[in-house]
């Protein structure tokens, strides 16, 4: 079965850190995009960072500097380093399997222009004190 698995999320101190996992079984991450959206309550959706598979990047600028992107071959596996949280990161963090062009200077979050082929179930992050 053709799958994603977020898991790290977790309630942390305003300052802290925590890493998200998005794990694929049943497909090959290298042949996707991966983007990580999260959404808080009562908010809209919003795509946080993107990683192409020539391994280019892409963060919201509220993220830049303090959220890292990266992809492991073998574990097949992405990764997001989140460092320096604050409130307003909290949300369920999602990830997303798409095209190249869907990280290309921006994310693609318009759901009537970019149909995802794979989202994983999400996870909470929780910034609080």
């Amino acid at each position: 079965q053709e799958q994603l698995v977020e898991s790290g999320g977790g309630l942390v101190q305003p300052g802290g850190s925590l890493r998200l996992s998005c794990a694929a079984s049943g497909l090959n991450l290298d042949a996707y995009a991966i983007v990580w959206f999260r959404q808080a309550p009562g908010k809209e959706r919003e795509g946080v960072s993107c990683i192409t598979t020539g391994f280019s990047t892409y963060s919201r600028d509220s993220v830049k500097g303090r959220f890292t992107i990266s992809r492991d071959h073998s574990s097949n596996t992405v990764y997001l380093q989140m460092n320096a949280l604050k409130p307003e990161d909290t949300g369920v963090y999602r990830c997303a399997a798409g095209t190249d062009d869907y990280c290309s200077g921006y994310i693609c979050n318009i759901p009537a222009l970019c149909n995802y082929d794979y989202w994983g179930q999400g996870t909470q992050v929780t910034v609080s004190s």
